[in-house]
């Protein structure tokens, strides 16, 4: 299935303690490039993010912002380790009993002790079970929306393709009548000016004139390339590179056409199908 550069999902939970948030956004790119923002709690997923987003994206740049936010309950709370306080008290009463002028702790003094009081910590391998499991919600998500707006990419540009291979077969089909209306103009113009040609001369300028602007090579080729985009977008996958090499290739050959035309048909032809592949373009930048 084709899919879409362009996407974006967000997914909310909460759990023990507070609620996570995964924002995913997606856009257009050359490569795949990952930008991951994470909590420092949660610091040490950030190898098994990347390499869940590059089997489930190949390409596209991507931005991942993981939010951990403590409840306020959760946040204030504070636990004392009664046992690091016993220790701390122990080791105040033996320096006091060295000191005859030592002066007792105060308890803001003992608080303020590393490791006698702290806030609950979240249990570090539930937290990020529980991240992971939303990373993963949100990147399913994140797929879905790609796949979405990758039909909608594919049907406008096999809308205008086929507008693309009308326009191609209805100037193949006039182009005979119009050379000949070419070689009738040549010779009318000559008997006008009355002018005493010489007949095999005349038969090879024609030839010549003929084969110059003979365009069936490059409607030929244009066929070409409009069947193999058909074909790719049949087959789906990362395909975006491709389509844009193809979409080149058939810009090349409608300039070439403008260059050889000799009526104002196949001028008018030549720019609309330009007009086209432009369009087909700018839609197939954002294939993946």
């Amino acid at each position: 299935m084709i899919q879409s550069m362009t996407a974006c999902a967000r997914e909310s939970a909460a759990v023990d303690g507070g609620a996570l948030t995964v924002e995913l956004r997606s856009v257009n790119h050359r490569y795949l490039d990952c930008s991951i923002k994470l909590p420092d709690a949660l610091r040490a997923l950030e190898p098994v993010l990347r390499d869940r987003l590059g089997k489930a994206v190949a390409r596209g740049k991507l931005d991942c912002l993981l939010r951990w936010q403590p409840t306020t309950e959760h946040h204030s709370a504070l636990n004392i380790d009664r046992e690091q306080l016993h220790k701390l008290l122990t080791a105040a009463a033996a320096v006091e009993a060295e000191l005859t002028a030592a002066r007792p702790l105060s308890a803001l003094e003992v608080l303020s002790f590393p490791g006698v009081c702290g806030s609950p910590q979240q249990p570090e391998e539930e937290l990020r079970e529980a991240a992971l499991s939303l990373f993963d919600a949100a990147l399913a998500s994140l797929a879905d929306t790609r796949a979405r707006e990758g039909v909608k990419l594919a049907a406008a540009v096999e809308e205008r393709l086929a507008t693309l291979g009308q326009a191609v077969a209805d100037l193949r089909g006039r182009l005979p009548q119009m050379m000949q209306q070419q070689r009738d103009r040549v010779v009318s113009r000559i008997q006008e000016l009355d002018l005493e040609a010489d007949s095999a001369r005349l038969e090879q300028e024609l030839v010549y004139m003929a084969q110059k602007a003979d365009v069936a090579e490059e409607l030929d080729r244009l066929d070409a390339h409009v069947t193999e985009v058909e074909r790719v977008l049949r087959k789906g996958g990362p395909s975006g590179r491709r389509l844009d090499f193809l979409m080149q290739e058939l810009n090349r050959e409608a300039n070439t056409l403008s260059s050889k035309s000799f009526t104002s048909d196949t001028t008018q032809t030549a720019v609309d199908l330009k007009v086209l592949i432009e369009q087909m373009r700018e839609q197939v930048q954002n294939i993946q």
